[in-house]
């Protein structure tokens, strides 16, 4: 099966109230017209793009939402909103140019006037705090007249356009959180918490438009029930299914996709939960488990071991030698333990969104490799919902398995929650070294240099065991097989316009 690969020239922990909907009465559908689409949590951080965080409500939003620019299958940045863009020599400065025609899911027309909003909202200038960090770089927002808008940056930054897939909203929308209207391939139509999504495609999409007319996203919570719901024919497609589940589908009526999820699964550790505040401790930690114990376990070998905050698609950040800065070591585990105090081990709880499956095998396997340096972990499984509020948000845990995506395909996505100060730094990492390097990447605008601070970023995590980085989990779909087209991205991204009806 073909990977997405990251393609990008200039580089470069994953959801609400009920909300009213815009369709009519349905007729009578067709088998080509619907599909039903399994997915593992709510939309519980809400339905506003500039603030969810989720990664499980970005890759649905990716389908009703669009920026000036937009990610490929491949990692490419491709024309959007903006027809095109011109830069000025000093690369401090971006002209978009709109596309004609485009329109907003209201019939409302996209001008200039939405851009700027758009993007004084995300950077801030509007007076409010930022939506997004990376863009308050920027100096100056300019409408140069109804399809023109110019961005001034304070300073060169080579990221700057991978930000620009943010979403573009109508500026005339003063509740984006309750009245969803964006310009994407489908249109939101309903959410009932707890138990669906309704989408449908949108008849004055400016590109391709969507094959399916409806699509049901069903909320299904208990992982224990995905392959029955599959083979019962509730549900025509799952992502990110486990080996386990996939073997149970062989000889179904469900073609099994596979590709890679492109994300950084660890055992996060919570730095100011007591033993974890010591280096020696997190590093005895990751000197116990063993990646390839784990994937062997969790997705049959598949899957690609990481030794920190970077996945493999980032081939040129991603370092395979940090992957033996732990390899496993018993003894020099407990050595660490002894020396930190605690040769007698600990205890402590690792707290798991019960909804995901890889996840829940990886900690089991974690709570059976401590064991064997007298250290007892206890599995917490906690819906989404309280996980996304009490561990991610309110930082009330002590350790984690969960996978942490890059939005956008920017290494600073992944790197800038480590800073000291970070609002989303939820593992409460703080090394005066590590906010050195990282601010210089962010200020450097050499490529080349950047490259190598964020390198040194990525060598210090690993050197201080901010977490126990373990591997990019292989990504099993299972598709049924009257439906194809499905599509892998290089980041957290559901592409339901490519899917199409065979009749098999």
């Amino acid at each position: 099966m073909k990977k997405g690969r990251v393609l990008l020239a200039a580089l470069f922990v994953t959801m609400a109230a009920a909300l009213g909907g815009c369709a009519g009465g349905k007729t009578a559908e067709t088998p080509e017209d619907h599909i039903t689409i399994g997915i593992p949590q709510d939309l519980d951080d809400g339905l506003d793009p500039h603030k969810v965080s989720a990664a499980g409500t970005k890759e649905i939003l990716f389908n009703v939402y669009e920026g000036l620019l937009k990610y490929d299958e491949n990692g490419a940045l491709n024309p959007a909103i903006a027809e095109s863009y011109d830069v000025d020599e000093d690369r401090m400065g971006y002209t978009f140019h709109l596309r004609s025609g485009v329109k907003f899911h209201d019939g409302s027309s996209v001008t200039a006037d939405d851009v700027v909003y758009s993007l004084k909202r995300l950077s801030g200038a509007d007076g409010s705090d930022p939506l997004e960090e990376a863009l308050i770089n920027i100096a100056d927002i300019q409408k140069k007249d109804e399809n023109t808008v110019y961005v001034k940056l304070l300073k060169e930054d080579p990221d700057f356009l991978c930000y620009m897939t943010d979403a573009i909203m109508p500026a005339s929308n003063a509740d984006p959180e309750t009245n969803v209207i964006g310009t994407g391939p489908y249109k939101f139509v309903s959410h009932t918490p707890q138990e669906s999504v309704e989408l449908e495609a949108f008849d004055e999409y400016w590109g391709e438009k969507a094959h399916i007319k409806n699509v049901t996203l069903k909320i299904i919570s208990n992982a224990d029930s995905i392959v029955m719901e599959l083979k019962g024919g509730t549900i025509d497609m799952f992502c990110r299914l486990s080996d386990t589940q996939v073997a149970e589908l062989e000889g179904s009526d469900f073609n099994i996709e596979e590709g890679a999820m492109n994300l950084v699964q660890a055992l996060y550790l919570n730095n100011d939960f007591g033993p974890f505040e010591d280096e020696r401790v997190r590093q005895a930690i990751c000197y116990a488990i063993d990646p390839e114990e784990i994937m062997a376990y969790v997705s049959g070998g598949k899957g690609s071991e990481i030794g920190s905050a970077m996945f493999p698609a980032f081939g040129k950040y991603y370092d395979p030698a940090l992957n033996d800065t732990y390899n496993k070591d018993t003894e020099k585990a407990k050595a660490l333990l002894n020396e930190a105090g605690y040769g007698d081990g600990f205890s402590f709880s690792i707290t798991v969104p019960s909804n995901y499956t890889p996840h829940v095998a990886t900690a089991e396997v974690i709570v059976e490799e401590l064991k064997e340096i007298g250290v007892t972990a206890e599995i917490k499984l906690v819906e989404w919902d309280t996980w996304l509020s009490e561990t991610y948000m309110g930082r009330n845990y002590e350790a984690t398995v969960i996978g942490v995506d890059a939005s956008p395909l920017t290494a600073r996505a992944l790197l800038d929650r480590y800073a000291s100060d970070a609002n989303n730094n939820f593992v409460n990492f703080k090394d005066p070294d590590y906010d050195t390097a990282l601010a210089a990447a962010l200020s450097e605008t050499d490529d080349a240099v950047q490259t190598e601070y964020y390198k040194e970023c990525l060598r210090l995590l690993s050197e201080h065991a901010a977490s126990a980085y373990i591997q990019d989990l292989p990504s099993f779909v299972a598709l049924n097989k009257k439906f194809s087209g499905y599509k892998f991205y290089p980041l957290y991204a559901q592409d339901f316009a490519s899917l199409y009806y065979t009749g098999e």
